[in-house]
């Protein structure tokens, strides 16, 4: 008897719990499939009747991977709360340590989570198949590896005390200048974690051009895209406006922060727990949008350093200058951006006002009341807002959560390759590994945009064509 539905439970490499059902017909053909997330996020209810100014130390609890993402867009949203604009050389030290952040978290998934893949194999055994293979395979390349995380988290660490969860961005500023030491022990580094940086995408790139066939189909589908974009167009992770395009390249509109409810919307489906953002504009499902590295390339025209936007440019040749769909060119986006954030912390850190005292302004004695802030985090767009009462406590909080933005694509990218990979009559590891590859294109971080409360494990049901269960796999 042919297995009917497959549960793969939980996805694995990636950060949070999910799972993923593939329903067969009585083919052992796939039908449909589902990205079900099975987590909760409550913060936005427990952070009101708190004051603002917490806000930066407690939204990055939600998350150990990207805690910076939110410490900057809580403190770009207290910022507009308080009436305070940030001086520029306080500026200059948030984006440096987002920079830090760009580099360790995109480092940690090329190498850790995405390359076991693509150095064995889709079918090669899970016991080999992990970051413990490549560790044994290629010693020198993991401790390439192991060094660019840690150079990542150190820069946050020089300015924010912390390499996880750091005190340093407050409304208004940052609470202390860099040290001359420490911009000297990160820019001593730097010439290094970029040849480091050069040998990921040599990887990347070898990788996708040996196997263009597949990384051109593989998840591949039309779609909107987002991203953040500077005064002339260029690519922007810490300030800017946000722009939208559709599946040919063309513009969909480009606005301010402050007016994002007017353009974004969120829809919800009864299997997922996760929200479905889309473009309020388009509707739903039409406004169905990608963000992250894919999503920031395809809208972005220009990168403001040389060796990421000589990448950047064979990047848009290989669609001939329309968007890029397949998912499996994330990876080749995000080694790009990788290759940016170390550029830039150069380019940051030879600003003459990155060892300035002037790093922090104050507004009036009473918040404004209201205020939005929003980062391009690793994963994507990160929308933060708030409402306060005239004491500045928190009334109202709503956060859009960078991967939450990307549901509708993660699910779409499951069924897409199940439905090309996955044969019910003879079900193997491998089939069922590239339903999670497609997912790991993404790197999700699930606890991140839902956030998780008790115990939720990942779950794969297989169905019958009458919903009889025929098998299940849990972890």
């Amino acid at each position: 008897m042919s297995v009917r539905k497959i549960t793969i439970e939980p996805v694995t490499r990636i950060e949070g719990h999910a799972r993923v059902t593939i329903h067969l017909n009585e083919d052992g053909k796939v039908k449909e499939t589902f990205f079900h997330v099975d987590e909760f996020r409550g913060l936005e209810k427990f952070s009101e009747g708190r004051p603002y100014f917490e806000m930066p130390q407690i939204t990055q609890r939600i998350c150990g991977i990207c805690p910076v993402s939110h410490h900057l867009a809580a403190a770009k949203t207290c910022d507009a709360v308080a009436g305070a604009e940030p001086p520029r050389p306080a500026k200059l030290l948030r984006e440096l340590m987002h920079m830090g952040q760009f580099v360790q978290s995109h480092g940690m998934h090329f190498f850790h989570l995405a390359a076991p893949d693509l150095v064995f194999g889709f079918d090669a055994d899970p016991a080999t198949r992990n970051v413990f293979g490549i560790v044994k395979a290629n010693p020198e390349l993991a401790l390439k590896a192991v060094n660019l995380r840690r150079y990542g988290q150190q820069v946050i660490e020089r300015l924010g005390a912390k390499r996880v969860h750091p005190y340093f961005a407050v409304a208004g500023g940052v609470c202390a200048p860099l040290k001359p030491a420490d911009r000297d022990a990160i820019a001593a580094e730097l010439e290094t974690m970029v040849g480091y940086a050069k040998v990921a995408v040599g990887i990347g790139k070898d990788w996708l051009g040996s196997n263009r066939e597949l990384a051109d189909s593989f998840a591949a589908f039309p779609t909107n895209y987002m991203g953040m974009v500077d005064s002339e167009g260029g690519l922007a992770l810490y300030d800017g406006e946000i722009r939208m395009r559709d599946s040919e390249g063309k513009s969909l509109g480009q606005f301010r922060p402050a007016d994002y409810l007017e353009y974004v919307a969120e829809h919800v489906e009864s299997w997922s727990f996760l929200k479905f953002p889309y473009y309020r504009k388009l509707g739903w499902p039409r406004g169905v949008y990608r963000v992250g590295p894919l999503g920031r390339l395809n809208v972005a025209d220009k990168i403001g350093t040389p060796m990421a936007d000589a990448e950047f440019k064979l990047f848009k040749k290989l669609r001939g200058g329309k968007p890029v769909e397949g998912s499996l060119y994330y990876h080749y986006a995000r080694l790009i951006e990788l290759v940016y954030a170390l550029e830039r912390i150069g380019q940051l850190l030879e600003d003459p006002d990155i060892l300035s005292n002037d790093v922090r302004a104050y507004g009036p004695a009473k918040p404004v009341g209201h205020g939005v802030g929003i980062v391009e985090a690793p994963r994507g767009t990160l929308f933060h807002d708030y409402d306060t009462d005239a004491n500045g406590l928190l009334t109202r909080v709503n956060l859009i959560v960078a991967t939450g933005n990307n549901n509708w694509a993660m699910h779409t990218s499951a069924g897409s390759v199940a439905a090309a990979f996955v044969d019910g009559n003879k079900l193997t590891e491998g089939m069922l590994n590239r339903v999670e590859a497609a997912i790991r294109c993404y790197d999700p971080c699930l606890s991140c945009s839902t956030h998780a409360i008790g115990k939720m494990p990942l779950e794969v049901t297989l169905l019958g064509p009458d919903g009889t269960v025929l098998d299940r796999i849990s972890r």
